[in-house]
């Protein structure tokens, strides 16, 4: 039966001297849990109990709570919450009944910690009390087994005693706390009770005013108690603070009225209480005042620190300098007498008492010589320096030293001669610097006059050598003025050669038989080669004589490179080479000499055939964006040319193969022809080569010639 009332079996027999125990332990506890917790043990030991749990109600948190328990999960007592006011709850009625209360086997409609079938056992000390928590036994029959019952009825009374002590201890208590509020006022420094984290508890007047803010305060107050409060527990978690010993602190505040820098010193220490745990007893000392006080001190000892470190320094400055001049510097009084000198002074001037006795008479020498000098300062009156030359002498080799001495006085604050300072400077070097110098004089002006000598000289070989440009010029100019001329009288006979050998090999003048078809053949080759060799020795000369026209016109790249190649087409077929043109996707047309560009890329490309036997021969042409230039390429992969050889195949007449036997004719005037041209239009011409690794003939021009 679900929630019904179990009747009560008495036992036959119970365990007299384990009540006995029992009752007299709970009669000495003052605690409920302890006493709870005593109680379940009992019954787990004495009964077959499995499972046992003791509900209380606790008035500061209004619920109905697990103070013992015996075989119940962990899971089961976090998820118990359970309050008095819920008095549809099984529970809360069970425990306002005066018997017990059966839970059956049935699902149950409420969330208990005891799974299963349980009993439910009131704690009510008499008729009047309405109850004030719960046992809660496993149970194997509706039955209460009499040991359970007793227990509960001795539970009950042992709640309602010690609930009726802490009534009282509370009333005490507030008492107490009354008078420990007073007490706490009275003191002049604040204090405070927090836990571990620094939650505040108790704080007395002069605490809460920095860190507690009024319901009307300003926003300005109310940040400076936000401040105060995250500095303090700062303080309070970052030095553990020892559990008998005091510990001491600085601590930095902010006032909330003012806005000021408050220093305190906080002193802290650890309470314990059985019930509530560990707390932590602070006490806030102002030391602002001291603080600043000290300051001040330490600032003016940092100050006098200071300036002791620095007179330290400043002598031991003047005492390095003095010793690390290389002159000597000597300070002697009104009578001449030495009171300090230097390193190279105390050379000069002081030996040791084992010296020989000329070395001794060499130094009494010296001085005398130097108080004569400081007589000399203090008979001078209106300047404040005093020059004058001293002869003194080397006490250990006895040299000569010529010295210049300058001195100076030292005067007291009446106006009265205290001291001498004179800082002599060693004058053989400048004497022998003056010798040299008068020697380099003579010198120079021999050197001056051998110079006027060699101007003279080079003067004249200048106008002769003026006068010899000015004939290889003449003779450079005839000499193409006469290639010029002879190229064109060559050009008109030749020209008729080769108009008679057409007509002839044409049939005009009748049928020819193959043997004068042969010969008129090598007439019309050997002709035509003499024509090329005359216009390019012609257009050197052009060249060379600034004669040679430019015609500027803006053609496209590729249409002049199927040109050449349409030109080259006989020649190409001849050949085994594999011939193939790539143009660049972002090639810009051209505005240079077309027929001067044809000129070069054709001789190019008719190179690369002729000095290929196989393989293939490729011409490329791309644009460079930035430095706005088009490069027309020509590479092969023929016999290739030697570093040491490529820079002679632009030279005029240069073939690298001069023998009468080499394999390959021409006049070696095309390359040279070809780079001039392409100096011409602004650009040049590349050539990238290994030997029998074939070679790459870069022309570069720019994209747009302008004239000259």
């Amino acid at each position: 039966m679900h929630g019904a009332a179990a009747p009560v079996v008495h036992p036959a027999a119970g365990e007299l001297e384990a009540k006995l125990g029992l009752a007299e332990f709970l009669l000495a506890s003052t605690d409920l849990q302890v006493s709870a917790r005593r109680a379940v043990d009992w019954l787990i030991a004495q009964t077959p109990i499995k499972h046992a749990v003791v509900l209380l109600a606790d008035p500061s948190t209004h619920q109905l709570v697990i103070v013992a328990e015996h075989g119940v999960s962990s899971s089961a007592i976090a998820e118990f919450v359970l309050t008095p006011d819920d008095e549809a709850h099984p529970l809360i009625k069970a425990m306002h009944r005066r018997a017990p209360t059966y839970f059956d086997n049935a699902p149950l409609s409420f969330r208990a910690p005891i799974e299963g079938r349980f009993h439910a056992l009131p704690f009510c000390a008499d008729e009047t009390d309405s109850g004030c928590g719960l046992l809660l036994t496993s149970a194997t029959a509706a039955e209460v087994q009499p040991d359970v019952a007793w227990l509960a009825g001795l539970l009950s009374k042992q709640v309602a005693r010690l609930m009726s002590r802490d009534t009282l201890a509370e009333t005490r208590f507030g008492q107490e706390r009354m008078l420990l509020y007073s007490i706490i006022n009275a003191v002049t420094d604040p204090i405070l009770l927090t836990d571990t984290e620094g939650k505040l508890i108790i704080a007395n007047s002069h605490a809460e005013k920095l860190f507690a803010a009024p319901e009307d305060a300003g926003e300005g107050w109310r940040r400076a108690v936000s401040l105060n409060n995250m500095l303090f527990s700062a303080a309070l978690s970052t030095s553990a603070v020892a559990e008998s010993e005091l510990a001491r602190r600085e601590l930095l505040l902010v006032d909330p009225l003012e806005g000021s820098d408050l220093l305190f010193e906080l002193l802290s220490s650890r309470a314990k209480d059985e019930r509530q745990g560990t707390y932590v007893v602070s006490v806030l000392r102002n030391v602002t005042d001291l603080a600043r006080a000290k300051e001040e001190i330490e600032e003016s000892y940092r100050t006098l620190r200071v300036a002791q470190a620095e007179v330290r320094d400043e002598r031991h400055r003047l005492e390095l300098i003095i010793d690390s001049v290389a002159d000597p510097i000597l300070v002697t009084d009104q009578e001449g007498d030495i009171v300090l000198l230097n390193v190279p002074a105390e050379r000069l001037f002081n030996v040791p008492a084992t010296a020989d006795e000329e070395a001794q008479r060499r130094v009494r020498a010296n001085g005398a010589h130097l108080t004569s000098f400081v007589s000399n300062v203090l008979t001078t009156t209106g300047e404040q320096r005093y020059r004058g030359e001293i002869q003194l002498l080397d006490p250990v080799s006895g040299r000569p030293l010529p010295v210049e001495g300058v001195a100076g006085t030292i005067l007291s604050e009446q106006g009265e001669l205290m001291w001498v300072v004179t800082i002599l400077h060693d004058m053989t070097e400048a004497l022998e610097k003056a010798r040299l110098f008068e020697q380099l004089e003579r010198g120079a002006a021999q050197l001056e006059l051998k110079v006027q000598e060699a101007t003279a000289e080079l003067a004249e070989q200048n106008e002769l050598l003026r006068r010899q440009h000015i004939a290889l010029e003449q003779a450079s100019a005839l000499k193409s003025q006469f290639l010029a001329n002879m190229s064109h009288e060559f050009r008109t006979p030749l020209n008729a050669i080769l108009g008679y050998t057409h007509m002839l090999l044409n049939g005009v003048s009748g049928a020819v038989s193959d043997q004068q078809r042969k010969s008129l053949t090598r007439i019309d080759s050997n002709s035509r080669h003499l024509l090329a060799l005359i216009n390019d020795i012609l257009d050197i000369t052009r060249i060379e004589a600034g004669r040679m026209p430019l015609n500027l016109s803006t053609f496209d790249v590729p249409e002049l490179v199927n040109e050449v190649m349409s030109e080259l087409e006989p020649i190409i077929r001849r050949s085994t080479l594999r011939v193939t043109a790539r143009m660049a996707r972002n090639l810009r047309p051209l505005k240079s000499d077309r027929q001067k560009v044809k000129q070069v890329v054709l001789n190019l490309l008719s190179n690369a055939l002729k000095f290929t036997p196989t393989g293939a021969v490729t011409i490329s042409a791309s644009y460079d964006d930035k430095k706005r230039w088009i490069a027309v390429a020509v590479k092969d992969s023929g016999v290739g040319i030697a570093a040491e050889n490529q820079a002679k195949v632009f030279e005029d007449f240069r073939q690298l193969d001069a023998s009468p036997t080499r394999g390959y004719g021409g006049t070696g005037l095309g390359l040279s022809i070809c780079r001039r041209l392409g100096q011409m239009l602004g650009g040049s011409i590349e050539l990238v080569s290994e030997l029998n690794e074939g070679s790459t003939f870069i022309l570069k021009l720019p994209a747009r010639l302008r004239r000259r």
